[in-house]
C-alpha cells in the first residue's frame, strides 16, 4: 500500500508532489506536448537536475532520493525553459517566485502551527528618505500585543538571504510560529520582530549588480545604503509606530546568509543602537570592512577594529551569536574559523552548528530557535 502523502506546501487539492515515508519525493506534471522535462532545485532534494519520464498519457514523473527535512525550492525545466509547478505554492527565492516543498522532520515541532496563543504578522509600508521610495517591512507582534496596551517590547530586526525578500522568514522560515511556541513555553521573551527587504539603492543612484558576480565595491555600496535605511528609516519608524523599548539594550539584529553579512556590517558599525547580534550562515567577507581584501579573518582589524578590544566589546555587546549548518561546505570552515579566532582573542560569543543541514531553511529555523531564547535577559 502506498503510504505517500501530498506535501503541505501543495496548492489545495493538488496530489503532487508526494512525499514517501523515507522522504523520497515523487513529482508529476502533465505536459503532453513537452519534448523533455527535468526537475531542478536546491541541494536538499539531492544532486539534480533529475530527468523526468513521460507516461503514455503525457504525464511526466520522477522520484528523488530521500530529501533533507525542511523547506526546499524547486522548479521544472521544460524544453529548456524553467517553469513553476502548478501543484505547488510559490515562494520568493532565487530572485523570483519559485515552487517550494515542505518535507517534514520527525519530532521537530518547534516551527509547527500549534494550539498556543499566536502573535500577528503585519505589513508596515514606510517612505524611505534614503532610497526615496516606499518600502515594506513585515512586523510580528507577540500574543496579547493589542490586549495589553500598556506593555512595551524589545525588538529583533531579522533579515532574509540573497534572492529572497521580507516574506522569507514568515513563509519559508515560519518565524512567527517559532516565536509563538517559544513564548508560550516561557523560553523566549515576548518581542516584536521586524523583517525588512534587504536591498537598498540610494535615491538617484543606478541599481548595482548584486549577486554572485558583484564586485566588492558594489556589495559595499549596497550594504552602506541598506545600513542607512536601517538606522535612518526603519528603527525610527518602528519606534514611532509600535510600543517598543527604544534603546540598544532592547534591540537585536540577526539575519541569514546575506542577511547575516548585513547584520554584522550594520550592527558592528552601530553598537550604540544594537546590543544583540546574530549571524546565521553569514560569511565574513575580507575586504568589506573586515581587513585587507583576500586576507584571512583577523579579529584585530576586522570590521574596522570592532573586536580589537575584547573586554570593551564584551561589556557593550550582550550577545554575539554565530551559526552554520554542519553540511555547509562553502561557509562552515570560514565561519567556524572566525568564531575560533574571536574566542581565542577573548571575544565572548555563542557558536552553533545545525546537524546535517546545509545552506537551507532548516538550518536557519534551528538557528532562530536557539538564538531567540538568549535575547533580552
Amino acid at each position: 500500500m502506498d503510504a505517500s502523502f501530498p506535501a503541505e506546501s501543495n496548492v489545495p487539492g493538488a496530489l503532487s508532489p508526494r512525499i514517501h515515508p523515507d522522504r523520497s519525493i515523487t513529482f508529476t506534471v502533465k505536459a503532453p506536448e513537452a519534448r523533455s522535462l527535468q526537475l531542478a532545485g536546491g541541494d536538499g532534494l539531492g544532486q539534480g537536475p533529475f530527468p523526468m519520464t513521460r507516461g503514455a498519457d503525457g504525464t511526466w514523473s520522477v522520484t528523488t532520493p530521500p530529501a533533507v527535512p525542511g523547506f526546499h525550492y524547486y522548479w521544472f525545466v521544460l524544453d529548456g525553459l524553467s517553469v513553476n509547478d502548478p501543484g505547488s505554492e510559490t515562494y520568493f527565492g532565487y530572485g523570483k517566485e519559485t515552487s517550494g516543498i515542505e518535507v517534514p522532520e520527525a519530532g521537530a515541532n518547534f516551527y509547527a502551527l500549534a494550539n498556543v496563543p499566536h502573535g500577528e504578522v503585519r505589513a508596515r509600508w514606510y517612505h524611505s528618505q534614503v532610497t526615496g521610495d516606499w518600502r515594506r517591512a513585515l512586523v510580528y507582534t507577540p500574543p496579547r500585543y493589542d490586549a495589553d496596551p500598556g506593555v512595551r517590547y524589545p525588538v529583533l530586526i531579522l533579515q532574509h538571504g540573497a534572492g529572497e525578500n521580507e516574506t522569507g522568514w514568515t513563509r519559508q522560515g515560519r518565524a512567527q510560529f517559532i516565536l509563538d511556541n517559544l513564548i508560550a513555553a516561557g523560553k523566549a521573551k515576548p518581542m516584536i520582530v521586524v523583517m525588512d527587504c534587504g536591498y537598498a539603492v540610494r535615491a538617484g543612484a543606478s541599481t548595482p549588480t548584486f549577486g554572485a558576480h558583484a564586485s566588492r565595491q558594489e556589495v559595499e555600496a549596497a550594504f552602506l545604503a541598506f545600513e542607512d535605511v536601517i538606522i535612518r528609516d526603519l528603527i525610527p519608524t518602528i519606534d514611532s509606530d509600535y510600543r517598543t523599548v527604544p534603546d540598544r539594550d532592547h534591540r537585536a539584529m540577526a539575519g541569514l546568509s546575506m542577511g547575516g553579512m548585513e547584520t554584522l556590517f550594520v550592527a558592528l558599525h552601530h553598537l550604540d543602537q544594537v546590543a544583540y547580534i546574530g549571524s546565521f550562515s553569514g560569511p565574513f567577507l575580507p575586504g568589506i570592512n573586515t581587513g585587507t581584501p583576500g586576507a584571512q579573518f583577523d579579529p584585530r582589524s576586522a570590521y574596522e577594529g570592532a573586536f580589537a578590544k575584547p573586554a570593551e566589546f564584551n561589556r557593550r555587546v550582550r550577545l554575539l551569536w554565530l551559526g552554520v549548518g554542519s553540511a555547509e561546505s562553502q561557509f562552515r570552515a570560514g565561519i567556524s574559523g572566525a568564531a575560533r579566532a574571536l574566542q581565542a582573542s577573548g571575544v565572548r560569543l555563542v557558536y552553533f552548528e545545525s546537524a546535517a543541514t546545509a545552506h537551507e531553511w532548516q538550518t536557519w529555523r534551528r538557528d532562530l530557535n536557539d538564538f531567540a531564547p538568549r535575547l533580552f535577559h
